[in-house]
């Protein structure tokens, strides 16, 4: 699946949406550990990351070879600084209707409408792809992102109590959203 988009920033700085490729590999680990070290509300510890930037170009060459996944980048100034994505949840018959959706954001770049932009630009792939429901869990604690999404149309439909647990010991409720994409 292909995708390019340039948006404008509220800073009025220009973002451009875009395919990640083979060739952004050491660029998406670096974003990678950069982000995940920057919050507590992502899926691992930058210091969990066991991926090389061999391995990143090959998840971005296989996402850009496929017609109903992609991994959308977000460059500014010519550096990455933001990657969201689509995945269909299970490949069997029962589950394919449904895409997981992943995103992430330097928080140098939080508030500018990056992760809207993304967000947006995953619902349509989604679209196109054929999906019928995307999905995402979210940390309670992040109401900046459950309230994006909420504006978004994604609706809450269950919470993990017990989702994730911090080193230090805390539970982070996760709550799961899911999108309508109309369809069948």
């Amino acid at each position: 699946m292909k995708y390019r988009k340039t948006v404008v920033l509220k800073d009025g700085s220009a973002c451009l949406l875009r395919n990640g490729t083979a060739a952004d590999g050491q660029g998406m680990l670096d974003l990678f550990i950069l982000t995940h070290g920057e919050t507590d509300y992502l899926l691992s510890y930058a210091d969990e990351c066991t991926m090389t930037s061999d391995d990143e170009a090959a998840y971005l060459a296989a996402k850009a070879a496929n017609p109903r996944e992609i991994e959308i980048v977000a460059e500014v100034d010519g550096r990455l600084v933001a990657s969201a994505g689509i995945g269909c949840v299970r490949d069997r018959e029962k589950m394919r209707h449904r895409a997981e959706f992943g995103i992430s954001v330097e928080r140098a770049h939080w508030g500018l409408g990056i992760g809207r932009a993304l967000a947006e630009a995953c619902i349509e792939c989604a679209k196109k792809a054929g999906y019928v429901q995307l999905e995402l869990e979210v940390v309670a604690e992040n109401t900046s992102a459950v309230a994006l999404y909420k504006s978004l149309g994604f609706v809450e439909w269950g919470r993990n109590p017990k989702g994730f647990r911090t080193r230090d010991g805390r539970w982070q409720e996760l709550v799961l959203m899911r999108l309508d994409l109309g369809g069948e």
